[in-house]
């Protein structure tokens, strides 16, 4: 039986408190004060019999028992709030909804033939379709905020307590408009001399990116402008000449008709997967496992 001692603000101070690596800040996202918020992580921690956290100067870390703790507490407030949405979708006459976070290759070119095939399949579901930076959208999943996240795996830390299935493989493109000076003598030491739109730090393909530039010699990119919006880029790209570095699935049309041109460099080593991410717990809702399905399919061809 669970100790009657630990209530909802125990679980949810706590997770606030990890997620914010900050009692502080974390006081502030609950509208609480800083004593207030310490107060309830010793009365969790007295009733768990340990340590749930260790303050230092760079905010607060997981002890083991913290960790093992963290993940059950995910777990928890996870169910919670799919059982809100549960409500939720009752109260709405009884229509279904499912919600998706898409990364930004995934968005532009995965998800508007499986969002088309998945309406034919389900009119009646509602579909959310959420983008964002990787961290950002599974933060969202493990809240429950999300039901699924499709797009590039993260780093291991980030993907702790999330299953991850493989949908296909996808490297990173430099690419530049049609009449680029650079075409004419693409050589990547000559990065320098154009201005790059390169991955921001929370983009799951950075280090990818970075790896490949050290593997060939390339340094620090000075003039430099961070975003994996595919709309900037796009048109900041065919308009000026600027080197965009990205994800394949983001500029593939471009790179079809034409509009943008692969820069001939050496990309093997940003080969990633690229997959369906999602809680551990909790049984699938036959809107899910329609979607899943319809996303296999597709990404089958696509991939």
């Amino acid at each position: 039986m669970i100790d009657r001692r630990i209530k909802f603000r125990h679980i949810q101070c706590f997770a606030e408190i990890v997620r914010h690596n900050s009692l502080k800040s974390a006081a502030q996202h609950l509208n609480l004060t800083q004593p207030a918020i310490s107060k309830t992580l010793k009365e969790l921690e007295e009733v768990v019999g340990a340590d749930l956290v260790v303050r230092n100067r760079g905010g607060v870390s997981l002890t083991k028992q913290g960790e093992v703790f963290l993940h059950f507490a995910q777990m928890s407030l996870a169910a919670l709030q799919q059982g809100l949405n549960g409500v939720a979708q009752m109260e709405a006459a009884g229509r279904v909804s499912l919600s998706v976070g898409a990364l930004p290759s995934v968005a532009a070119r995965l998800m508007p033939e499986v969002v088309q095939a998945f309406s034919e399949l389900a009119p009646d579901v509602m579909l959310h379709i959420h983008d964002g930076p990787h961290g950002y959208l599974i933060e969202e999943l493990r809240r429950g905020q999300l039901d699924m996240v499709i797009g590039r795996m993260g780093a291991p830390e980030v993907m702790r307590g999330i299953a991850f299935t493989q949908l296909y493989d996808e490297h990173v493109e430099f690419v530049v408009r049609r009449g680029h000076p650079l075409l004419a003598q693409p050589d990547i030491h000559r990065l320098e001399d154009w201005p790059v739109i390169f991955p921001p730090a929370a983009a799951a393909i950075r280090p990818l990116v970075e790896r490949a530039l050290v593997a060939q010699g390339v340094g620090e990119i000075g003039r430099k402008v961070e975003s994996v919006s595919g709309a900037f880029g796009r048109n900041h790209a065919l308009s000026h000449d600027a080197v965009w570095i990205i994800s394949h699935g983001v500029v593939a049309k471009e790179l079809e008709s034409g509009a943008l041109v692969r820069l001939p460099f050496d990309t093997s080593l940003t080969k990633g997967p690229v997959g369906l991410m999602a809680r551990t717990e909790g049984q699938l809702s036959a809107a899910e496992s329609l979607f899943r399905r319809v996303l296999t399919e597709v990404a089958g061809r696509i991939g």
